[in-house]
């Protein structure tokens, strides 16, 4: 009786120990794929805050609630089911995917740039809209339509990244990497999108030391909002460069990416006491080209070649 007691408890010793190694390697897995998936997470954590210029202050936290339920919606209803499909049935296809969302984010981000530099946006048709509910529910719906590209680059990154494990493992951890993306970006768009009635409060209520703060925060406000819209713009075009370079190497079309790692070395061999940073720095500079070179010819056939009517 003993004997089998121990060997009981041995097994369920072994099963801990199996159940802790595999709860570390989603873990470690998740890490890996958001870290990874950081370009994208860049670009939706600045693109969101537009969402709610214009509108009423106390509907902008009501509509950013809205628009995190409907990432999640996309994330774990529509997405995450699709990604474990793919990764059984047709892994071959993760990659061309992989690439087209690449594109897609490369556009994109030359979009941005040909209407900042053409003068030609969106604004106009927001600002014609004169009914609030119906602003509020175009925004929204705008937003949720934009998160589903990016949470569908973010879940095909993510996946990229979980080759080894389990299909129910997958499913846990692109789980977690889509709710712990979900919960990073929305809370950080909160916080942004009310930093200027945060820093009024402080004006209002504070003491000296306080209300400089607040000053501070009211003016660092539109400065922030524009440095996010250019940081998103260039992780849009290194992370979408980046994916189309790799999808080329996976594919034997490495040239680029052997070109790209060469210069890389050698700008860090040049500096080796930051030597790192440097290569990444090239590298990741060697993909926002090609980014751009992507995207621009994408918008130059939807905007500058005359159509046939």
């Amino acid at each position: 009786m003993a004997g089998g007691l121990v060997a009981l408890l041995d097994d369920v010793a072994m099963i801990a120990k199996l159940a802790a190694a595999s709860l570390d390697d989603v873990a470690g897995a998740a890490g890996r794929a958001g870290a990874k998936a950081a370009g994208v997470v860049i670009d939706d954590t600045a693109v969101t805050p537009t969402y709610v210029v214009g509108l009423s202050p106390e509907r902008e936290l009501p509509i950013i609630r809205k628009i995190a339920i409907g990432s999640l919606r996309n994330k774990l209803i529509f997405l995450l089911p699709g990604a474990l499909l793919l990764s059984a049935f047709a892994p071959w296809a993760i990659t061309p995917l992989l690439m087209l969302g690449g594109a897609y984010l490369c556009f994109e981000a030359a979009e941005k740039i040909y209407e900042a530099l053409s003068g030609h946006g969106h604004a106009e048709e927001v600002s014609e809209i004169t009914d609030p509910k119906e602003l509020e529910d175009r925004q929204v719906s705008g937003a949720i339509r934009t998160d589903l590209i990016l949470s569908a680059e973010i879940m095909a990154i993510a996946l990229g990244e979980l080759p080894d494990l389990s299909i129910p493992l997958q499913a846990i951890a692109l789980a977690l990497v889509g709710i712990a993306i979900t919960v990073g970006v929305y809370g950080a768009v909160a916080i942004i999108v009310k930093m200027d009635d945060i820093g009024l409060h402080l004006v209002k209520t504070g003491g000296s030391a306080a209300q400089g703060i607040g000053r501070g925060l009211v003016k660092a406000m539109p400065v922030l909002l524009r440095a996010l819209s250019v940081i998103g713009t260039a992780a849009m075009v290194w992370v979408g460069g980046g994916i189309i370079v790799h999808g080329l190497e996976t594919f034997g079309l490495g040239a680029i990416a052997h070109t790209l790692h060469d210069a890389a070395e050698a700008a860090g061999h040049a500096l080796p006491f930051v030597h790192g940073i440097v290569a990444w720095v090239v590298n990741a500079l060697g993909s926002a080209v090609v980014g751009l070179v992507v995207g621009g010819i994408i918008v130059f056939g939807l905007h500058l070649i005359p159509r046939k009517h």
